[in-house]
């Protein structure tokens, strides 16, 4: 049934088609590494890009708030913010235009949401979206775009810091095995964590988010593609780890009230191969992601919650 909400990601298709075929057309063999402060030969950060668009469609968000394990009626009337991709990847990946990396490799690597207002359901939505920085040297570059939605009543209302890493002279087979590597503490869930909620990943789970966001990166679905950057097949979007996170914390900490939780703060840590079976744990004021405590962890970060 996920599939029938395609036709509402033509947008962020046309995106995805748009980088495909830029990258074709002007393919850069070797693709210069930009330092810090700079971008397409001029300042950052980059030009503030914006739009108004439509709110997504309530069956939808009924059905990611499904395949997230959240109960629809704790949004009654209001949008869930870890829903944001799906009405402003469009807008975020035109940010990224020019610069001479393989945007088709691009893969998460962390993201903060600040919830300053509620989104009412059905409302039109405004947009900002702007490149803020790159950090760059020979092996990655790593992308942060800041991306602002809003209402005519609270032109802030979500704001989301997303930081990306696009490879440059490293493959991801190269950081795949050497993920396997020495451990570093910060990459383990605790010892000591206490577990909140587990959940398995289904095979097709990639291609499941993708409809229903509009984030349509082939490494989460496509199992050639997968492997041929170095995985061992589909992995999953981060952002649909961090959305079951979330409602996890929503659930076990605040008794379901989605209106008590207001920023959350994450790293991707490592890749999570398809299919898999993960778990929420908390070590306060910190939450982890991964199999089981002393385990390697595939997201790691920290939350806060609205003030009395």
């Amino acid at each position: 049934m996920y599939l029938r909400h395609i036709v509402h990601q033509r947008h962020a298709l046309a995106a995805l088609g748009g980088t495909a075929w830029r990258e074709w057309r002007a393919p850069r063999l070797a693709r210069p590494a930009l330092s810090r402060g700079q971008e397409r030969g001029s300042e950052l950060p980059g030009a503030e890009l914006s739009a108004r668009v439509a709110a997504p469609p309530p069956s939808l968000v009924r059905d990611y708030l499904l395949h997230v394990g959240a109960d629809p009626a704790a949004y009654r009337g209001v949008l869930p913010p870890h829903l944001f991709l799906q009405w402003s990847l469009p807008l975020a990946a035109r940010t990224l235009r020019g610069l001479p990396y393989p945007l088709l490799r691009i893969v998460n690597a962390g993201c903060r949401i600040q919830v300053n207002a509620t989104l009412p359901a059905g409302a039109p939505l405004s947009l900002r979206a702007r490149l803020q920085g790159i950090d760059a040297n020979e092996r990655r570059a790593v992308l942060h775009q800041r991306i602002v939605t809003g209402t005519d009543g609270a032109p802030e209302a979500l704001v989301a810091d997303l930081f990306t890493v696009v490879p440059v002279g490293e493959t991801a087979v190269t950081r795949w095995r050497s993920d396997a590597g020495p451990r570093r503490a910060d990459a383990l869930v605790p010892d000591d964590a206490r577990p909140l909620a587990r959940w398995s990943l289904a095979r097709n789970a990639g291609l499941v988010f993708a409809a229903l966001t509009g984030d349509f990166n082939p490494i989460h679905w496509a199992p050639p593609y997968a492997r041929a950057l170095g995985f061992p097949g589909p992995i999953a979007h981060g952002f649909a780890t961090l959305a079951r996170a979330w409602e996890a914390l929503v659930r076990a900490r605040f008794s379901g009230a989605a209106d008590r939780l207001r920023a959350v703060d994450v790293r991707f840590l490592r890749p999570l191969a398809l299919p898999a079976h993960s778990g929420l744990f908390v070590a306060e004021p910190r939450f982890f992601v991964g199999g089981a405590p002393g385990a390697r962890a595939t997201m790691a970060g920290t939350f806060e919650e609205a003030a009395a």
